[in-house]
């Protein structure tokens, strides 16, 4: 099954990390470039990690997870190795409402981390829908050459042109003409 592509706005959006080891830290790096409102639970972090929650100053506790530690977050990454812990906490995620992702247990997973660019205000995601990580880490790669260098400053400007042209469809045919010119003259 395909995943439907969606850019969740993270603002007053608690997130909770169960883990402490690498795959966590790769989940708290790209959620970083998002939201600081995270905290992390795990029975051990690494080195890493810890320098990273330092870094960013986030909340975390050295301890198992427990039933209900959920209940308060938006999102939860559970990123342990435990089939068992993966599936008990996606099965208590649908008590809460809150969004489950357990990583490489797509099973247990109500959404999915794209290999993602992000350059200043632009953010292109890019999915195989769990098929094949490492070719959407590589053509990530091959596309990120592709962007060009100036584009946070066109697209400043559009954002300023919408600010501070009328709604209509003559604002909208000029910036569809506009953003098309751009992408042409690259």
């Amino acid at each position: 099954m395909a995943y439907f592509p969606a850019f969740i706005q993270l603002e007053n959006k608690k997130i909770l990390i169960v883990g402490g080891g690498n795959i966590a830290l790769e989940k708290l790096e790209k959620l970083l470039d998002f939201t600081h409102d995270i905290f992390l639970i795990a029975t051990h972090f690494s080195e890493e990690i810890l320098k990273r929650i330092d870094l960013e100053n986030l909340s975390f506790e050295k301890r198992a997870y427990e039933s209900g530690d959920i209940k308060d977050f938006a999102i939860v990454i559970v990123a342990v190795d435990s089939l068992e812990i993966q599936e008990n906490i996606f099965m208590e995620s649908k008590n809460y409402k809150c969004l489950c992702n357990s990583v490489d247990s797509v099973e247990f997973c109500d959404f999915i981390f794209p290999s993602y660019i992000k350059k200043d205000s632009l953010t292109v995601a890019i999915s195989t829908s769990g098929t094949s990580p490492a070719f959407a880490k590589h053509f990530k790669k091959y596309l990120a050459d592709l962007i060009p260098d100036g584009i946070d400053s066109f697209l400043k400007e559009m954002k300023d042109l919408r600010k501070t042209i009328p709604k209509g469809k003559e604002r909208m045919k000029m910036l569809d003409e506009k953003a098309k010119d751009y992408v042409c003259k690259l």
